[in-house]
């Protein structure tokens, strides 16, 4: 088998990272060992995840997102902003007002850009959350996932689980800074309760307008942020009347706004940065042609 290069374009927002690739200049074939390869930290480049452009027949644009173990994500709140700039500034998006195709529904996106035509920042509808156990799923009983109960190592975790794109469970605490974010994210995200796994979201609340959050992603370990997680939270919160409507969000990388309309609709806007363009040399023809 003949080895070939990749072109990659990296990206941040709010301290997630990615790999992003052209899927209309390239035939990937195996997305799995690209994301392995690409996101490893040590013999990679090193990312949270990778995230691939392709044609959609129902939206302007779709994006695929992978993990970086390898595993297929519905969706990706950082990761859509930094996929929104990346189309825009590359050409393969014309318009600052689009849709974009993933496996979570179609999601609509609005780009503010600066005098040299640069994107600064990105809104996104995230549409609606999904408390509803079976879809999320959490094996429970119970209609809803809100202020439920589980024991992790004999301590007793009261915790709220919801559908955002993907599966999370938000645990509100009073000293973020004391929280054992790798051992009991880990732990939670494979326990028994979630057969699909879930992301996990440790939320320490400053204000009802502002709330710091650490997360540990499914399939990805932790991160220092997550779109999706913090729509979560914020969503969450609202239900138990802790936060407001608008909420400013830090994550441990950066900062993003989420915003929850009437019925729950959720609307998140943040900044994606650009790091750096290269080529990835001896990819397997297995992986790509």
């Amino acid at each position: 088998m003949k080895d070939l290069s990749l072109k990659f374009t990296k990206m941040i927002a709010a301290g997630n990272d990615f790999i992003i690739f052209d899927g209309f200049e390239y035939n990937i074939k195996d997305y799995k060992n690209l994301a392995i390869k690409a996101c490893d930290r040590h013999f990679g480049i090193g990312a949270d995840g990778i995230l691939i452009c392709k044609e959609s027949q129902k939206a302007d644009i779709k994006m695929l997102y992978y993990n970086s173990d390898g595993s297929q994500g519905e969706m990706c709140g950082n990761g859509i902003r930094c996929f929104s700039k990346y189309a825009y500034e590359k050409g393969l998006i014309n318009s600052r007002y689009f849709t974009v195709e993933t496996l979570a529904g179609i999601k609509t996106v609005w780009l503010e850009v600066d005098e040299y035509d640069k994107v600064k920042a990105v809104k996104v509808n995230m549409g609606k959350p999904i408390f509803n156990t079976e879809c999320i799923p959490v094996k429970l009983n119970k209609k809803n996932a809100i202020e439920e109960k589980m024991i992790i190592d004999g301590e007793e975790i009261v915790f709220s689980s919801v559908l955002v794109g993907v599966p999370h469970t938000v645990i509100f605490v009073d000293d973020i800074e004391s929280v054992d974010v790798n051992g009991l994210g880990s732990k939670i995200e494979n326990h028994h309760l979630f057969p699909k796994k879930t992301n996990v979201n440790f939320v320490k609340i400053i204000s009802r307008e502002e709330i710091k959050i650490c997360t540990w992603e499914r399939g990805a370990g932790r991160t220092l942020g997550c779109g999706t997680g913090s729509c979560a939270s914020v969503v969450v919160g609202n239900v138990l009347d802790k936060l407001d409507r608008r909420v400013h969000v830090r994550t441990e990388g950066g900062e993003l706004e989420v915003i929850v309309e009437k019925g729950y609709e959720i609307f998140m806007r943040g900044e994606a940065s650009r790091i750096c363009d290269g080529v990835i040399y001896n990819i397997d023809s297995s992986i790509v042609d």
